[in-house]
């Protein structure tokens, strides 16, 4: 079993604590600035990935601090779910924290396509985008010590229709749906979960989202604080804390990192 804190320095709000960390794809994922700002608390990080973007991963894992583990997990496979377990059960012992930050929908889903997309493509942006964080909490609801821990998803406001971003919404609208009702439904073994919403951020996974440059200039326009599309760190800082006990009482909920353009109704 590896030492547990050995990414940090001791004395952070996250040390002795071990998180399971979804999503880093290239440094500029919001999950690899979470694993940043995890690790210089004091967390021992443990990533996960699969099929090509697998050496994507490990090559990010090498630029966070402890070069952390990347484990193989697609979340649409219930044997990966339940071989990450094992594996993580049997090197690492338990993990106190989970980031999920994963998400995807098919070209035929977004861009305009919410009122022609077939069935096939809707379910696997739901499937992928949203069941995927009951089906990781399930997975690793046993791996939590006894006085539980937190899980935190990633989503993008999900209370109004975007412009292009169509069946990613009512994806993020289940996400944040389910953030509840697994809150309900772990609450009694201390388990916290809570969802970011997120203002835009120039990720990988955004620049595939047609139009993306117009929810920019949104948040640009109407952002009381301003928003530095290129600044992923207020939202890792955030997760940092709902990981950690400072958050203890904190639960069910989606807390908006978006320099308060939620609280502005400004227009779409």
């Amino acid at each position: 079993m590896k030492a547990i804190g050995k990414n940090g320095k001791d004395g952070g709000i996250l040390f002795q604590k071990r998180l399971l960390i979804t999503g880093v794809l290239s440094p500029r994922s919001i999950a690899f600035a979470i694993a940043q700002a995890a690790s210089a608390e004091g967390a021992e990080v443990i990533l996960t990935s699969f099929g090509r973007a697998m050496t994507l991963t490990q090559k990010s894992a090498a630029r966070i601090s402890g070069k952390p583990d990347v484990l193989e997990l697609d979340v649409t496979r219930p044997e990966q779910l339940t071989a990450l377990a094992s594996s993580l059960k049997e090197r690492f012992g338990n993990i106190d924290g989970v980031v999920h930050a994963i998400g995807f929908a098919p070209e035929e889903c977004l861009a305009g396509g919410f009122m022609t997309a077939p069935w096939e493509s809707v379910a696997t942006a739901l499937q992928v985008s949203s069941y995927s964080l009951v089906s990781l909490s399930q997975a690793m609801r046993p791996l939590f010590p006894p006085d539980g821990g937190a899980i935190v998803a990633l989503t993008f406001d999900a209370s109004r229709a975007w412009p292009l971003y169509d069946w990613m919404g009512p994806a993020k609208a289940a996400l944040e749906s389910a953030t509840r009702y697994l809150a309900r439904d772990l609450g009694k073994e201390h388990i916290r979960v809570n969802s970011i919403a997120a203002g835009p951020l120039d990720t990988v996974a955004a620049k595939a989202i047609p139009g993306f440059a117009s929810l920019r200039q949104l948040w640009a326009r109407g952002a009381p604080l301003g928003w530095d599309a290129g600044d992923a760190t207020p939202v890792a800082d955030t997760a940092t804390f709902l990981l950690s006990s400072r958050a203890r009482d904190i639960t069910g909920q989606i807390i908006h990192v978006d320099g308060g353009f939620s609280s502005q109704g400004a227009a779409v």
